[in-house]
């Protein structure tokens, strides 16, 4: 830096502000400046400065990868906005997918205690869950995409699944089904329970009965959603539904495929909705109605709030639920009863 310095004709000190970003020089100065750097092909000495500075300039995110046969293009937007938002604030993302036989906690605990990362940003939140446990009790600078435990308190961004299914609820029966079922998650799931609630929610408002033939939990998958429709197909004419709600895109596209292997006329005599707004569902036949939630806004937020953090901060709001957006298509319109 100081041979930089030298070349640009300015002190040690205006080049470091104009390298950091905290310089307040003319425009020749600092183009002076940026052109010695080239010329001396100098670089910032990252170890360096973590020392001097205690910071490394990094966010962690860890998650669990996916089977190798299922994408999760959700994700990557998700990512692709974090990494976009943390660059608009001189921060890097780390990425860290750990196999099923580390202890998620122990990576943390070893990131947090080297000094890799300023702070994480936790997502796929869930009941007690370990990792934001540990960072309160560690006073370490996080925030999360999803909430955990009522009573603890920590910043976080969240879609409202519970509100999000009840639309999706309640716009199947404006299409005029009575007997409508649920493509469930497993009950540990905290995200799942939240909008399974939101099904019931919309049935009771309704006077509608709920089947408990008509509930079916699973992981997310294509297959899950093909044979669980296949099974309420299978149910006698009076308790048959004529509608799913799917908690996911992946089972509503399963639940779709298997009406129409049955000779079932999805839309017209069977109503599918999903949730994710996945990439490509606009493309289906017939094309799936689903709920969009605002990746790009939840990124966003994220960042910001991290970042108060890692400065000792308390974001303001601390805790945000942003609303999913409802998007209608052929697999939940009846003939005759669309827009």
């Amino acid at each position: 830096m100081k041979d930089v310095a030298a070349r640009a004709g300015v002190s040690y000190q205006t080049v470091s502000k104009v390298i950091n970003g905290n310089g307040s020089v003319t425009a020749e100065t600092e183009a002076q400046i940026w052109r010695a750097v080239e010329e001396l092909g100098y670089r910032v000495n990252v170890a360096a400065r973590t020392l001097r500075t205690r910071s490394s300039g990094l966010i962690g995110y860890t998650w669990a990868p996916s089977p190798p046969d299922r994408g999760n293009p959700i994700l990557d937007q998700f990512l692709t906005s974090v990494v976009a938002a943390a660059e608009g604030y001189g921060y890097h993302l780390m990425l860290f997918p750990h196999p099923p036989a580390i202890e998620e906690v122990d990576v943390y605990r070893q990131l947090m205690r080297s000094g890799r990362v300023d702070g994480f940003i936790v997502a796929s939140t869930n009941y007690d869950d370990p990792r934001i446990r540990l960072l309160i009790e560690e006073a370490f600078p996080f925030v999360a995409f999803g909430r955990s435990n009522p009573e603890w308190d920590f910043p976080f961004v969240d879609v409202d699944g519970r509100a999000g299914i009840r639309m999706a609820t309640e716009h199947l029966i404006e299409q005029e089904h009575r007997a409508i079922a649920l493509l469930a998650w497993p009950g540990h799931s905290r995200v799942g329970a939240d909008r399974a609630e939101g099904y019931r929610d919309a049935m009771a408002a309704a006077g509608l009965p709920v089947d408990p033939a008509w509930i079916h939990h699973s992981e997310s998958a294509f297959q899950a959603g093909y044979t669980a429709v296949q099974q309420l197909l299978s149910l006698p004419p009076d308790r048959r539904p004529t509608a799913v709600v799917a908690l996911d895109d992946t089972l509503a596209i399963g639940a779709i495929r298997a009406a129409l292997d049955a000779g079932v006329r999805v839309g017209a005599d069977f109503g599918v909705t999903g949730f994710d707004d996945a990439p490509g569902a606009q493309y289906l036949s017939p094309s799936l109605t689903t709920l969009r939630q605002p990746i790009q806004q939840v990124a966003e937020r994220l960042t910001e709030m991290l970042v108060d953090c890692i400065h000792g901060r308390t974001p303001s709001p601390k805790q945000v639920i942003l609303p999913p957006r409802l998007i209608v298509r052929s697999s939940s319109v009846r003939v005759g009863m669309g827009d």
